[in-house]
């Protein structure tokens, strides 16, 4: 069906049901979903294509159209950026036909697709006065001995992010691992609880979690990181999760939990299968929470504990590679520490995270990203030059 025959139309446009469809299509109606589902490089949804989800962004029932382009309006709704909907629609197009910001704020619309012009304005470029102890201090975490990798690769990401000053917290029997591999990146013996709790009030953001292990004693310095009085804002990450989970407590208004589904699962018991789609899940999550939590995956979710939540749709495939999410976590902390709110730190991390991809392409593994965020900061910085002129 590539190639439309002589008198065979060579556009379809799909406008049988809109994003509000709440059962599977039937009938007529399946039957020509099917030929469009055959032939999406010849189709042009308007809404959605018909059979698709616009909550959830699943498709309904066995039958569901797909498209090459779909016309949608005012704002994306969740089946636009949310997988698999996000495949089914192609390429989407926001038509303005002119609804004042007024009167789709009062209908409660709270869904964003993750940009700059989200958080731009609270980006941390340095100015002309800055210096390394004004770019604020991140902490990490390290892994016991033969486990020390993913702390070093959120610390290379935290530096790359800007921040002034980034430590490895290592325990003593992994300080010469660490050592071997880090030049920039200070080393701090960290063997003992209290010493958490020291780097919890000292830093101006803490990651701990990637391969920080699940024994009795990493608990015991979690927990004292966490109970510090004064303490900064924390990136929990992998591990920590796990231990935290399932979680029963309120954690920090400045702290950033960042689970991929299996953590999210074990910290939410049964939030994820009861939730209406990702999105909701994620609000939830950050609402018991009462901290950001970004629910990774290709179509991450960031959500705060008031409701806003955001949906990030840069990357590829190739992020599916192990130390991902360290660097993901590395980049949050270290925007963080720069005094960018929680909430947007984790939106522009996952954003640059997923360019640093798309800059990249095929071969990517984690040690590549925070060597390419440069670029993409460049490019970034000449966009707010650009939007500020």
């Amino acid at each position: 069906m590539d190639t439309p025959n002589a008198g065979e139309p060579e556009l379809f446009v799909d406008a049988m049901f809109g994003a509000g469809l709440t059962r599977a299509l039937q009938g007529e109606a399946a039957r020509l979903a099917s030929l469009l589902s055959a032939a999406p490089e010849r189709v042009v949804a308007i809404d959605v294509p018909s059979g698709l989800s616009g909550d959830t962004g699943a498709p309904i029932g066995e039958v569901c159209a797909r498209a090459a382009m779909t016309v949608t309006f005012v704002r994306k709704k969740p089946a636009h950026v949310l997988l698999p909907g996000r495949a089914f629609c192609g390429e989407v197009v926001v038509a303005d036909i002119g609804a004042p910001e007024a009167a789709v704020a009062a209908q409660g619309v709270a869904l964003f697709e993750n940009a700059p012009e989200l958080w731009r304005a609270a980006f941390p470029w340095p100015q002309a006065e800055a210096h390394k102890h004004a770019r604020g201090h991140v902490m990490v975490a390290s892994g016991p001995r033969a486990h020390t990798g993913a702390a070093r690769l959120a610390a290379r990401a935290a530096l790359r992010a800007g921040v002034g000053l980034v430590t490895v917290l290592s325990a003593n029997d992994a300080v010469a691992e660490n050592a071997a591999q880090l030049t920039a990146i200070m080393l701090h013996v960290a063997d003992d609880p209290a010493a958490f709790a020291t780097a919890a009030q000292s830093a101006q953001s803490v990651v701990i979690g990637p391969a920080f292990g699940t024994s009795a004693e990493s608990q015991r310095k979690l927990e004292a990181a966490l109970a510090a009085p004064n303490r900064c804002g924390m990136v929990i990450d992998a591990d920590a999760i796990t231990l935290l989970a399932p979680l029963q407590r309120r954690l920090d208004a400045r702290d950033v939990m960042t689970p991929h589904v299996g953590e999210f699962k074990r910290a939410f018991p049964g939030v994820l299968e009861g939730a209406s789609s990702k999105i909701e899940a994620a609000k939830i999550a950050a609402h018991r929470a009462g901290c950001v939590v970004l629910l990774k995956g290709p179509d991450t979710v960031i959500a705060e504990p008031n409701g806003r939540a955001i949906v990030n749709t840069t990357g590829t495939p190739y992020l599916a590679t192990a130390g991902s999410g360290d660097v993901l976590a590395g980049l949050i902390s270290g925007l963080i520490a720069q005094r960018m709110p929680p909430f947007e730190a984790a939106a522009a991390a996952a954003w640059m995270h997923g360019k640093c991809a798309e800059a990249f392409g095929p071969g990517l593994i984690a040690e590549d990203l925070p060597e390419i965020l440069p670029r993409v900061l460049s490019n970034l910085a000449n966009q707010s030059a650009a939007a500020s002129s």
